[in-house]
């Protein structure tokens, strides 16, 4: 019988094993350094960071059993999980719970953000179908791709919410392009974006969007109004110098200037009481998150775990760069929150299953040789 040493050790050893050491160190460093700054954001208040200890436990306990689990297995869910993704967003529109002016959400037994959703089910479908056809390509598989990130990307733009659309679009994008997408269509697309500029800022946004994308050429113009986030957010920013201000001393943050602290501008936060050293830190934490997803996708032995832990990868680089990006103004502010950092139940999960498929595909490599 074994001794009780001996049973700890083998349970440790079944727990850790599936798990992929350098995401889930980088995740856990970069998810206590998030509790700290919640709970200063939070105006040092245990609420939101008690509800996200709560998401979070619940997204361990899933990104393990999706670490254990084969990709291959994964993928026969890829089209249920993309057809329920659609319909909760059809249920958005139809009878969504409406904050700040967009519908977003919706009530099945707790709040739910679809979207977060479709983050995971769309390049998880498009991985799936590639491979199905992985033998025979042609040019009507890509189109028919393209349809299939049209449908949920549309349902988003009718909530209102442009920047989760494009990010959504991105991550559907990046499995196209993957999967061998001719670089004569990658370039004649990108024209043809560009020449249709006009036509989409006159037809395709609306008054908000377009006046967000002229704030961030002049945030000055409208202080108080249109230009008040960013500006906030900048002050903050530069005020944290080079050290910060330490832990909890913030001034932007603690006599409320900065909007939205906890979620979409928490890394203003961040920037104000950790300075450019905390930047330079979490961005080489991020780096190493990504570097890692695209060694593992570079080593896997399917074509459907190569494409969908790229284009996972690749999502978790375009939300951080996004959120950076619009809170340092060099970017149109969006909603867009900060990987494993901002508040918020659906978005927490959505990066956890992330990892945990990546860590799936990890522990799985020599299993295909």
């Amino acid at each position: 019988m074994s001794n009780p040493p001996n049973l700890i050790n083998r349970f440790i050893s079944f727990v850790l094993k599936p798990l992929d050491k350098w995401l889930i160190i980088d995740m856990m460093i970069i998810y206590v350094m998030s509790l700290f700054l919640l709970y200063s954001a939070d105006g040092q208040d245990f609420g939101q960071l008690g509800r996200k200890a709560v998401y979070t436990v619940l997204g361990l306990i899933v990104m393990w059993v999706l670490a254990k689990s084969r990709p291959q297995f994964l993928s026969n869910f890829a089209l249920p999980m993309y057809a329920v993704g659609l319909l909760l967003l059809l249920g958005v529109h139809l009878f969504g719970i409406t904050v700040n002016g967009s519908t977003r959400w919706i009530n099945v037994g707790v709040r739910i953000q679809p979207s977060e959703i479709m983050k995971i089910a769309l390049p998880m479908l498009l991985a799936w179908y590639f491979q199905r056809h992985e033998n025979i390509l042609r040019w009507y598989h890509y189109l028919i791709a393209l349809i299939l990130i049209a449908l949920p990307v549309f349902f988003i733009l009718k909530q209102p919410d442009l920047g989760t659309a494009i990010l959504i679009s991105a991550s559907g994008l990046f499995v196209i392009f993957f999967a061998g997408l001719p670089w004569k269509v990658i370039f004649g697309a990108i024209f043809a974006g560009i020449i249709s500029i006009p036509l989409m800022w006159q037809y395709g946004l609306h008054d908000y969007q377009r006046q967000r994308i002229l704030t961030l050429f002049n945030p000055e113009q409208d202080r108080l109004g249109a230009g008040y986030h960013i500006l906030q957010s900048i002050t903050a920013i530069g005020s944290g110098g080079f050290w910060g201000k330490g832990w909890l001393g913030g001034s932007q943050t603690h006599l409320a200037y900065i909007p939205e602290s906890t979620t979409d501008f928490i890394f203003a936060v961040f920037s104000e009481e950790f300075g450019f050293i905390g930047n330079c830190i979490l961005l080489i934490l991020y780096g190493i998150m990504i570097a890692r997803g695209l060694f593992i996708a570079a080593r896997a032995q399917t074509l459907y775990g190569q494409l969908l832990a790229a284009a996972l990868t690749m999502t978790i680089f375009c939300y951080a760069f996004v959120n950076m990006g619009m809170v340092s103004g060099i970017l149109p502010v969006v909603g867009v929150p900060l990987p494993l950092v901002s508040y918020g139940g659906t978005a927490t999960l959505s990066i956890m299953i992330i990892l945990g498929m990546l860590m799936g595909i990890s522990s799985h490599i020599d299993k295909y040789r």
